[in-house]
Order: structure tokens, then C-alpha cells, then sequence
């Protein structure tokens, strides 16, 4: 009896211990997850002011840009998935892998071929176990992501795009990556990237509005060349910090989640602890009582 008390004691510290970590682990997330949402808010009014202006020349221009024009024939597709370089995040990067590859599966189906650009160790680790080929991969700057990771995946991008399904490259860009909500929910997102879509083009006119007259100096052509690259990087940013700030949230909430079941372990086991202690005063009384009416019967 004393042997199966040990180790309930045993069980019981170990469950503390785990809360430890696991409650440091919900106060750490707590914090960062702050300063991630603050980043996204930082970030909106530069991303909403390049989407206005790249809306305004592709809407009103006549040109055919390589990036803004559909191509013919679609041969490749590149999916970028966003994931993180840790777990410990409960299903944060399984349904973000899972929504890639059903993307894939989809793009397949209608008869092209997928190359696969990874962000985060999670995504890397998923696909070297599954010996899957992938084209570029980036790691080690996911939980605080900064500018020049965007500015160095949206250049292989566009030279990717650039180049082409015929030679070697892509025809069209879709980037998969989870969306922060709220706190308690995280939302796995697909967005095609290139051929760009406009996703705030300027409204049509109503009643007495008349469109605004708009002249570029210099040309369309050369103000969307300088635009779009910029317009590409911070769409690029966004995903990295979305996924930055839902990766946090989904860390606080499985460390909470955590949090709590060792609280119940720990109820649990130290019930089964008093149980096996009363138990055994229990059998202690009945071995001194029986030995005390063997005394009394002997004499």
C-alpha cells in the first residue's frame, strides 16, 4: 500500500510540474500575442493605401500587365503555405496543412502541376517526412516575422511568375495561411495572389457621380511596375503577421487548455491518494485490533 501511495505522490508532482510550464508557456503567448495584433493594425493602413492605389491604375488604365493579366493556359500553380517553426499550438499548423494540400489536390484535379513554397519548420518538417518535393523554403522567422523574409519570398515569387509553367516556374500564386479572428478562433485562409485580384477596387458610380480623370506620370505601365512589387510584398507581410498573431492565440489557448487538465490530474490523483492512505490506516486498525482480540482470547 505504501508502494502505490509513492507513486500517486509521484503522479501528483509530476501534473504540478507540467502546469508550471504549461501556465508559463499561456503567459508568455498572452504577451506576444499583444504585440502581434498591434503589428497587424500597424500594418493595415499601408497595406489598404498600396491596395487604393495599385486598384486605381489597374482600373483605370488599358494596359496589359504581365502581372495583372490572366494567362491563356495555366500550367503550374505555386501554394505557399504558412505555418510556424513551433508546435505546442494545438491544431494551428495541421489545419493549415491540411487546407494546402487539399488546395493542391483541387488544383490537380484540373490538370496542373503544384510546387510547393513553405514557410515555418512545421510545414518543412510535414513534407521531409513525406518525402514530398517542394521548391523554397523559409524557417526561423515566424513568431516575430519581419519585413525582409517578406521581401525575400515575394521576390522568388515574382521571378518564379516571371518565368513561367513553360520554364520551370509558376503561372499563378496562391498563398494558404491561418487568419487571426479572435482570441479563440483562427481561420485558415487561401488567397490568390498573382494573377493579382483588386480585393478593394474602387466602387462603380451612382446617380449624379461621375469618375474621377486620372493621368499617370509616368505611363501606367511604369507606375504599376513600381507598385505591384511593393503591392505583392506587403500582402506578403499581411500573411506572415496574421499567422504570427494566430499562432500566439492558438498557443495561449492549448497551454490553457493544458493548464487545466493537469489541474484535473492533479484533483484526480490526490482523491485516489487520500483513498489509498485511508485504505491503508484503515487495514492498520483492523491489524492492530485483530491482534489485540488474539491477545485477549489467548489468555
Amino acid at each position: 500500500m505504501g508502494a502505490q501511495l509513492r507513486v500517486y505522490k509521484q503522479k501528483i508532482s509530476s501534473a504540478q510540474t507540467t502546469k508550471k510550464i504549461t501556465k508559463a508557456m499561456e503567459l508568455i503567448a498572452a504577451s506576444r500575442i499583444q504585440k502581434a495584433m498591434a503589428r497587424v493594425r500597424a500594418s493595415s493602413p499601408f497595406a489598404r493605401a498600396v491596395t487604393r492605389a495599385v486598384s486605381a491604375v489597374a482600373t483605370h488604365s488599358n494596359i496589359d500587365h504581365p502581372l495583372t493579366t490572366e494567362r491563356a493556359e495555366i500550367r503550374r500553380s505555386a501554394v505557399v503555405i504558412f505555418a510556424s517553426d513551433r508546435g505546442l499550438a494545438g491544431a494551428f499548423n495541421s489545419q493549415i496543412l491540411r487546407e494546402g494540400l487539399e488546395l493542391a489536390a483541387l488544383l490537380r484535379s484540373q490538370g496542373k502541376e503544384v510546387a510547393y513554397y513553405l514557410v515555418g519548420r512545421r510545414a518543412v518538417g510535414y513534407f521531409q517526412f513525406r518525402r514530398l518535393a517542394t521548391e523554397a523554403e523559409w524557417t526561423g522567422d515566424t513568431d516575430t516575422p519581419q519585413f525582409r523574409t517578406a521581401e525575400e519570398i515575394s521576390a522568388t515569387l515574382i521571378d518564379a511568375y516571371n518565368r513561367g509553367g513553360g520554364e520551370g516556374g509558376v503561372d499563378e500564386i496562391h498563398l494558404v495561411y491561418n487568419r487571426f479572428v479572435s482570441m479563440m478562433t483562427q481561420s485558415p485562409e487561401t488567397v490568390r495572389l498573382l494573377p493579382l485580384e483588386v480585393v478593394e477596387a474602387e466602387e462603380e458610380p451612382t446617380g449624379a457621380q461621375v469618375y474621377p480623370l486620372y493621368e499617370f506620370e509616368p505611363e501606367a505601365a511604369t507606375v504599376l511596375d513600381a507598385l505591384l512589387p511593393v503591392y505583392i510584398q506587403s500582402r506578403v507581410f499581411n500573411a506572415l503577421l496574421q499567422s504570427s498573431a494566430a499562432k500566439h492565440a492558438a498557443t495561449q489557448k492549448a497551454m490553457k487548455s493544458a493548464s487545466d487538465n493537469a489541474d484535473k490530474l492533479i484533483t484526480d490523483y490526490t482523491r485516489l491518494r487520500n483513498n489509498a492512505r485511508q485504505a491503508e490506516i484503515t487495514q492498520q486498525i483492523a491489524e492492530i485490533v485483530g491482534g489485540a482480540d488474539a491477545l485477549a482470547s489467548g489468555k
